[in-house]
């Protein structure tokens, strides 16, 4: 699926983890509620730069109610098809929120839908995401990314500057 950086590759982390994101359909969104436990939920997702990531869902989803509460969260893209030891994957740390008015959710449908478009999906407009439809567009906006070091050494991850 993506570059894993093996040993003699001149790949940086960066065009790791940018190929990491571009590959995948579905992040992994860690949240955790008012008591503090953790809920983890799969949603497909579209991004700006590998920073800015997009994703529609329920405002009723335990992970949507959750970032009301408590907008910090962690996200975590991967190939789970990969062979075992072999994997790699992009993890952040990020503040999400409903993306709301003018010309914010114009924006952001716009990417959202392409996206959904090129990966077989249906188009998307900022109609589709109000009150009325029971969807709300959200998105999470990474202020660190790292990666698996794949060093020979134990499992530990590097940071990487994508911003």
């Amino acid at each position: 699926m993506t570059p894993a950086g093996s040993a003699g590759s001149a790949v940086s982390p960066a065009e790791i983890a940018r190929g990491i994101v571009d590959a995948s359909l579905y992040m992994v969104l860690a949240t955790a509620d008012a008591e503090g436990r953790p809920w983890s939920s799969p949603v497909y997702f579209a991004h700006l730069e590998c920073r800015e990531f997009l994703w529609v869902s329920s405002p009723q989803a335990a992970h949507s109610r959750n970032i009301a509460l408590r907008p910090r969260v962690g996200i975590a893209v991967f190939d789970s098809s990969a062979a075992i030891g072999t994997g790699q994957g992009v993890y952040m740390s990020a503040l999400a929120e409903p993306v709301a008015g003018p010309p914010d959710i114009e924006r952001a449908m716009e990417v959202f839908c392409h996206r959904s478009l090129l990966h077989g999906g249906r188009a998307w407009t900022p109609d589709d995401v109000n009150p009325s439809s029971g969807l709300t567009l959200y998105r999470a906006v990474a202020d660190g990314h790292w990666i698996l070091a794949k060093d020979g050494g134990p499992d530990h991850r590097i940071p990487v500057d994508l911003i």
